[in-house]
């Protein structure tokens, strides 16, 4: 900590405390981390690679779901390694920069998953309920101008916050009570009056979060009617299974965000919720490839192509 002239003190960096509950657990528990991110980054490399290269993946689906693995991957890549730190020193210091950047990227990972579900979900309204005119309204130029505002508004969303963030005066304690730089746990530490950057957050939240989250319903809504609609129960199911596995993976997503952030933090984090967290930011992105193949023709006979030709280039 720097020292100032009024004899108070500017916080330079945090300890991150992580775990405290499984500090005697420490090794099993980072095994586990570790073996969970790699497995997360194959996957979704793997998807990334699968979507840039294979004939049968050239829809716009494919598309979307190619940038949605990318950004699990940054969400990942930007907290596990740190985490996995805390986990075996039984705690870690970040700096205040360190700390900052840790939450854009996390802000921005979270945001642009938040816009691409929803082009998804637009996506699937329109392959459902429009199929005559999908092709021509789901052209290329829409698909690229949906990912790259997804994209564009993530970052640009998010830094109004950190720019609040960067403002406040952080005069100690230090110690952040989660496994990561999170939003709540910044501001309880800070000794400025936070209320700007809480309505901040709070006004972002709706374009963020809100809009997108009453978009997806308002989709589902019409898929669900024109489902409905099928007079077979095979037609319904076969319609069915085009969206079900994007259906799953929203419904994870907001879901395990409603649980962690919907709970006030006051100091602490309830212990559920911070595993929940832990759930949400590791296991997540894990199953989220597994969710898209388990039932899907085209991805299962790309990996098996891909494995022929592999064998094929190494002999």
């Amino acid at each position: 900590m720097k020292m100032h002239e009024e004899n108070s003190t500017t916080v330079t960096e945090f300890l991150i405390l992580g775990f405290p509950a499984l500090n005697d657990y420490k090794l099993p528990f980072f095994s586990i981390v570790i073996l969970m991110y790699c497995m997360t980054v194959s996957e979704n490399l793997l998807i990334i690679l699968l979507v840039s290269t294979s004939q049968r993946l050239q829809s716009p689906m494919y598309f979307f779901l190619g940038h949605l693995a990318l950004s699990d991957i940054i969400q990942l890549s930007n907290i596990v390694p740190k985490m996995l730190d805390v986990i075996i020193r039984k705690g870690s210091v970040i700096s205040f920069a360190g700390c900052i950047t840790q939450f854009y990227l996390y802000g921005v990972s979270v945001s642009a998953e938040c816009f691409l579900l929803t082009a998804m979900s637009y996506d699937r309204y329109l392959a459902i309920c429009k199929p005559l005119h999908y092709i021509s309204m789901m052209s290329v130029k829409l698909r690229y101008s949906l990912v790259i505002s997804s994209w564009v508004l993530g970052l640009m969303l998010i830094f109004i916050t950190v720019l609040f963030v960067n403002d406040l005066d952080f005069c100690g304690p230090n110690v952040i009570n989660h496994f990561f730089c999170d939003f709540a746990p910044l501001l309880e530490l800070s000794c400025s009056d936070t209320m700007d950057v809480v309505i901040d957050m709070f006004v972002l939240s709706f374009p963020i979060v809100v809009v997108p989250f009453l978009f997806v319903i308002i989709s589902y809504n019409f898929i669900f009617r024109t489902i409905f609609r099928i007079p077979s129960i095979s037609g319904r199911q076969k319609t069915f299974s085009t969206c079900s596995s994007h259906l799953v993976v929203v419904s994870t997503y907001y879901g395990s965000m409603l649980i962690i952030y919907m709970v006030p933090y006051r100091g602490h984090l309830i212990p559920a919720n911070q595993y929940i967290s832990l759930a949400y930011i590791v296991l997540t992105p894990l199953l989220n490839p597994v969710i898209y193949s388990l039932r899907n023709k085209d991805i299962q006979s790309s990996i098996i192509y891909l494995i022929v030709c592999s064998k094929k280039t190494l002999l």
